[in-house]
């Protein structure tokens, strides 16, 4: 496959599971750690002393979207997201998919999930935070409809953050 090729989309299964649940727990633990490596640079020179951003935006409560596939291994945990209250809105957390399952189609499943268990609460709208070392998130936010918004709290710090809103119908 060339790398403009498109992948083929899979078919995919989203569960809400508890926000313990160790299959959740090992995505993020996956995506923090991608993360991390990305923006090694810049987190580091925002650590300091009491005032540790990283250990703010530690902090989540909500609830976990699983995606498991019925493709070459039924059950395969290929993606997380979350959900947790902003104020009146929900905010969009912890979105991630493993690299060997990227473009297939399961990110969009997370958000229709997500995005569905909006609207069952009555929130109008989602909002995330994602960072300029994210090129494929922010086309892919802004494809499913989300647009910029100015950063919003607690990510001011962190100067590289592309804060997005989508308003639900």
């Amino acid at each position: 496959m060339t790398a403009t090729a498109r992948r083929r989309t899979i078919p995919v299964t989203v569960r809400e599971v508890a926000w313990d649940d160790p299959v959740g727990a090992g995505l993020r633990a996956a995506m923090e750690a991608e993360m991390e490596q990305r923006y090694a640079d810049r987190l580091a020179a925002l650590v300091t002393g009491d005032d540790d951003i990283a250990a703010t935006l530690g902090v989540d409560a909500g609830h976990v979207a699983y995606a498991g596939v019925g493709f070459a291994a039924p059950g395969v945990p290929v993606g997380h997201a979350a959900l947790r209250w902003a104020g009146p809105d929900l905010e969009l957390k912890r979105m991630y998919v493993v690299p060997a399952y990227r473009g297939r189609g399961v990110a969009v499943a997370l958000l229709t999930a997500v995005e569905d268990a909006a609207r069952r609460l009555g929130v109008r709208r989602i909002i995330l935070q994602t960072g300029d070392r994210q090129p494929d998130a922010v086309r892919l936010y802004e494809r499913e409809g989300y647009s910029r918004i100015p950063i919003f709290p607690p990510y001011e710090r962190l100067t590289f953050s592309i804060c997005m809103e989508k308003v639900l119908r």
